[in-house]
């Protein structure tokens, strides 16, 4: 699958091109250095969430759609979560380390390892769902490649795209 992320001004967007030729497109207003969405394109390849954010919109669910996916299935938000389904338990994985690792960026990524997957294992418990297997390695390869796309994505003018394409391999 194919993603281009295109960046704008007040917001950015996602074109999709799936394997099987559908399409998906969607915008999103400015949120921190980088677009949450391609945080979870790191996050999830890093840990093996194959079923995570971008698993399910390569199976065909269009990214607006997968909030209320998750709310079906029994987790409308971490302060309201209940024992989700087990089809979203990857879902919610990622949101949640998306989270922790857009926070380890925005504070400049200088803690410890040890500390983020702590972090995600509060954070995963709080949703009621386990932590993915992660040690320190996979965290500091996760943040080298959220780094790498930051400093490339902050360079880029409005207008401007980065492709990526899913599934994604780091380095």
């Amino acid at each position: 699958m194919q993603i281009t992320f295109t960046k704008g001004q007040r917001e950015d967007w996602i074109g999709i091109e799936r394997a099987d030729g559908s399409r998906a497109d969607t915008r999103f207003p400015h949120k921190g250095p980088v677009p949450h969405d391609a945080v979870h394109l790191f996050v999830e390849a890093g840990l093996g969430l194959s079923r995570g954010f971008w698993g399910m919109i390569a199976e065909g669910r269009h990214p607006e759609d997968l909030a209320e996916i998750a709310k079906l299935g029994g987790h409308a938000s971490a302060k309201r979560a209940e024992a989700p389904s087990a089809d979203i338990v990857e879902l919610l994985q990622a949101e949640r380390l998306v989270e922790v690792f857009e926070a380890d960026l925005w504070s400049g990524g200088s803690g410890e390892a040890e500390g983020l997957l702590d972090l995600g294992r509060t954070a995963c418990d709080y949703s009621h769902v386990a932590m993915p297997d992660a040690d320190a390695a996979t965290v500091e390869r996760v943040r080298a490649a959220i780094r790498r796309f930051a400093l490339q994505w902050q360079a880029l003018a409005a207008g401007q795209k980065m492709e990526l394409a899913w599934p994604l391999t780091l380095s």
